[in-house]
């Protein structure tokens, strides 16, 4: 066996130390916390546990942000400040919870893909946003895992 297959066999083994529920809940924080902080950022209100949950407060600065920076296509900036906002807020919270995982995921990719290829084209920040796509790929493939409520749902 040559060196490289060695090494190869060796890191295959440690990764199958790892079981699959620690990759996909280690997934479901890390885009919950990217989701969540930005939502954060666009809405104001009630305010419980240092976090802002009056959803439907969107602020003036969100609306100005979507009026005169994005520039998204055929929808008002008020209705896409919304839906954003919205889609940020409760997604974040159905992918922390493993809830609705693959539609959850399927939904950021998409709003992830529309932020890459409408709002912030030619540049982006492609070196996130991969990582992020990846990991809402493997949550599309492998589901939310078994500590999940999609799996409490299933049992």
């Amino acid at each position: 066996m040559t060196f490289l297959k060695k090494i190869d066999s060796f890191a295959r083994h440690l990764g199958g130390l790892c079981p699959e529920w620690v990759i996909s809940i280690t997934f479901r924080i890390s885009l919950f916390l990217v989701f969540w902080q930005s939502a954060q950022k666009k809405i104001s209100g009630i305010e419980f546990l240092g976090q802002d949950w009056a959803f439907w407060n969107v602020t003036d600065r969100t609306i100005a942000l979507f009026q005169y920076s994005y520039n998204i296509p055929l929808i008002p900036p008020e209705i896409t400040a919304y839906i954003a906002t919205f889609a940020e807020f409760f997604l974040s919270i159905t992918i922390l919870l493993g809830f609705m995982t693959r539609m959850s995921a399927l939904c950021l990719l998409i709003m992830l893909a529309i932020i890459q290829f409408v709002v912030l084209f030619p540049n982006g920040d492609w070196q996130t946003h991969l990582l992020w796509a990846g990991m809402m790929v493997y949550l599309l493939k492998n589901g939310s895992g078994s500590l999940s409520l999609d799996n409490l749902i299933r049992s």
